[in-house]
């Protein structure tokens, strides 16, 4: 069962602030234990949204309108995928994330993948 594991955006990973030391080290242990147990098959983090662009259908059939970042609202910072062989084996390792923004700003919701 695949899940993505999303990591949201902060005013920390919005303003280009890349994480501390510790913070970059426990995150590579997460990753490397991903690894290990087989189950990860992509970790990536995003630009901020600075960086973005926006396309929005406000008409169907209709010519798409593009709007360049910054955004608000509820961004996303990087995303973790995961193939595992349940649900709960997914948030087991949703749990063992450390936070992934740290200052007490992370926050990742689990999501499982149409397959």
């Amino acid at each position: 069962m695949l899940f993505m594991l999303i990591v949201k955006a902060s005013k920390n990973s919005e303003g280009e602030n890349l994480p501390n030391p510790e913070l970059r080290e426990a995150m590579t242990k997460y990753n490397e234990e991903l690894v290990k147990a087989g189950v990860r098959v992509m970790a990536k983090g995003l630009h901020p949204s600075s960086n973005g662009i926006r396309l929005s259908f406000p008409e169907e059939g209709g010519t798409p309108v593009v709007t360049e970042g910054p955004f608000s609202g509820d961004l996303v910072a990087g995303f973790i995928l995961i193939d595992v062989e349940s649900r709960e084996e997914a948030i087991e390792w949703a749990m063992r994330m450390p936070d992934p923004q740290g200052h007490g700003e992370g926050q990742i919701e689990l999501r499982q993948v149409f397959e």
